[in-house]
């Protein structure tokens, strides 16, 4: 009874040291096993009597892992924590403008926006995800991004037919009004607000779905849909992380090909959006942060027009600079072979970026360095100082189903929250042990686990389709309609 009391009363929570501490104890310890993180950084199932190895050197920690203590974990669900709508409002933009180079720059603005919890705030460790959980959710977004059109910021450009790219002709570059500060000599910007701060408003709404459709490797499906704007998104998440020593270095898995982007009032046209390798660092300084040391490449073979973007890690004494150095140019989908933004020729470039990712990007058009061009023909592309990210509009408790993410993982949120930690332990242990009972049941009987949502585990080339029913779900959740009972069947419901 002594046991049972202890685990509702409420303990002393850790600091953001002290959990490190603890994170870095647990990694020297040969006695424990390394863990993985799937799109929430750290991934993990209770396993303690596998065979003793240190964590530092293992190649891809996502072949072993083991249950964290509910301490080191954030009350968030690893499905509701990782997507890239943390600015809707540059979502909805895409596709709005006439010209392809014009639509390429609306893609890099949403971009630069989709990573903005880790530029504002810092990682955290949400649970992990069970094979089959799920979580749906809209944002309402305002549609307040400024319109980009380079016609108007720049010389004027000659498209070739058929081409779908942009030759930009010599001439002075005109700031138009109402882009930033009046002053002609003054910098324009073409970067949004912050959405959902004007109730008066017409908002624009976008839903989202998404499904853990594997276990080994750890893979979800996600689709992002907004029939109003003609646009939706896809994808498989999946990652492998290294741990180096000092930082946790994070890649795409295998069946991780990027965000694919459609805008099907454009003729279908669809940018595909590769994720670079990122590191999760500051371990050893007991301050976690989110650096990036790699290439992006966004690519769009309707217009034939290809983003490589550069991202800068180290600078000073090992401190991150966070730059990133980009460019906009024409390729051949035929013979993409350009991969560095040195081997581009200068007479294919259109756009060059530059700046902070984590506060201020800019463009200049023309293949000129942009350091080259005065103030007022840098143009912001996004300024992140002022955004935070967007709230999600979520299902009411009595509507969610047992496997989605904030009612399967709601006793582990609750006794987390109320800072028992012994209970979020014990709870946590329990929904693993269930998810493990579930998996030898399978095993035993030979059933192949399948998707509800989607029709596809991993595969499809990187885009994952919509079942009948994860269609349903998305339709219903455009009319904010949250009841599931027509779609699955008599499925309970919360309480």
């Amino acid at each position: 009874m002594a046991d049972a009391a202890a685990q509702h009363t409420a303990e002393e929570p850790q600091s953001d040291g002290s959990k490190l501490k603890t994170f870095l104890s647990i990694l020297r310890n040969r006695s424990q096993l390394p863990f993985l993180t799937t799109r929430g950084f750290i991934r993990g199932t209770a396993n303690d009597n596998g065979p003793k190895r240190r964590f530092i050197g293992v190649a891809d920690l996502a072949s072993v892992r083991f249950s964290l203590p509910s301490q080191l974990l954030e009350p968030t669900p690893n499905l509701e924590y990782w997507n890239y709508l943390d600015a809707p409002n540059t979502f909805i933009a895409i596709g709005t403008s006439d010209e392809p180079l014009d639509r390429m720059l609306e893609v890099l603005r949403f971009w630069f926006t989709k990573d903005l919890k880790y530029a504002k705030g810092r990682p955290c460790k949400p649970y992990n995800s069970c094979l089959g959980e799920f979580f749906r959710c809209n944002w309402e977004a305002e549609d307040n991004a400024p319109r980009i059109d380079t016609n108007k910021l720049g010389p004027k450009r000659d498209s070739k037919p058929g081409s779908g790219a942009s030759s930009i002709k010599s001439g002075k570059l005109a700031v138009p009004a109402g882009l930033g500060s009046g002053d002609s000599k003054a910098a324009s910007t073409v970067s949004v607000a912050q959405t959902g701060t004007d109730p008066t408003k017409p908002k624009v709404r976008v839903s989202y779905l998404t499904e853990q459709t594997s276990h080994h490797p750890p893979v979800s499906a996600f689709y992002i849909s907004c029939p109003e704007r003609g646009l939706h998104a896809r994808g498989f998440d999946q990652i492998t992380a290294k741990f180096t020593g000092t930082s946790i270095k994070v890649m795409p898995g295998e069946h991780n090909l990027g965000i694919f982007i459609t805008v099907e009032k454009r003729g279908h046209e669809t940018y595909q959006l590769t994720h670079p390798a990122a590191h999760l660092g500051g371990i050893l300084r007991g301050a976690l942060s989110v650096s990036v040391g790699d290439m992006a490449f966004i690519t769009c073979p309707e217009t034939k027009l290809k983003a490589i973007l550069h991202y800068y890690d180290d600078g000073w004494l090992g401190r991150s600079t966070n730059k990133v150095e980009g460019i906009i140019f024409r390729y051949d989908p035929d013979n993409d072979d350009k991969s560095r933004i040195r081997d581009v020729p200068e007479e294919d470039i259109l756009v060059r970026l530059g700046g902070v990712w984590k506060d201020k990007v800019v463009f200049t058009l023309g293949p000129k360095p942009i350091d080259s061009h005065p103030p007022e023909e840098q143009i912001t592309i996004i300024d992140i100082g002022p955004l935070s990210v967007a709230p999600k509009s979520l299902p009411p408790k009595d509507k969610q189903l047992e496997n989605e993410s904030l009612r399967l993982w709601g006793g582990v949120t609750e006794a987390i929250l109320a800072k028992q930690f012994s209970r979020a332990t014990t709870v946590k242990q329990e929904l693993e042990e269930r998810q493990r009972e579930k998996a030898r049941h399978r095993e035993q009987t030979g059933e192949v686990w399948k998707p509800v949502f989607f029709e596809q585990v991993t595969g499809n080339g990187g885009k994952p389709e919509l079942s009948a029913k994860g269609k349903a779900v998305l339709e219903k959740a455009q009319r904010a309609e949250w009841d599931m009972r027509d779609i699955l069947g008599d499925v309970k419901a919360s309480s």
